[in-house]
């Protein structure tokens, strides 16, 4: 969710509606030391006139342990080491949410999977410009929604 790809986008979007969930669920898996991954498309960039442009939103909370990492394909396993960290971590289970749905979102939950992670989107939690691509997503992938993380990180001890 960065400036660059929805600056012109934020009210016809939602945005606000998907950051509210976003934050929500992040701050959970926060709060049992669980790692919550930005990941920011620098595809392009060096050709980018404002040097905001491949911001966060601001609307997306960014705690000072969160971890950013850049990528420049769809996929944020291909040619990054999100991989590596994530097993470095522990991790078995990712929560995918963001901007592109048809595009990143998408190719991420679909590269997660191939990697043997068991993965799903957040409901109320992705956003794209063709709408059939909300609707394509949730049909075809597996979806988390927040009461049901609320639930899991209750039973974090």
């Amino acid at each position: 969710m960065q400036n660059l790809f929805l600056h012109d986008h934020m009210e016809r979007l939602n945005v606000s509606e998907a950051c509210e969930y976003i934050n929500h669920v992040s701050g959970l898996l926060r709060a049992k030391d669980q790692i919550v991954i930005h990941i920011q498309d620098m595809e392009g960039a060096n050709t980018d006139t404002d040097p905001e442009a491949r911001n966060i939103i601001p609307e997306i909370t960014v705690a000072p342990t969160d971890i950013q990492m850049a990528k420049e394909f769809s996929n944020a396993f291909w040619k990054t080491d999100l991989e590596q960290l994530l097993r470095e971590h522990g991790v078995e289970f990712i929560i995918v949410a963001g901007f592109a749905a048809e595009h990143c979102v998408t190719f991420t939950i679909n590269g997660a999977q191939e990697r043997g992670f068991q993965a799903a989107i957040l409901q109320k939690g992705v956003l794209s410009t063709q709408p059939e691509a909300i609707t394509s997503i949730y049909r075809d992938r597996h979806m988390i929604s927040y009461p049901v993380i609320e639930f899991l990180m209750e039973t974090i001890a």
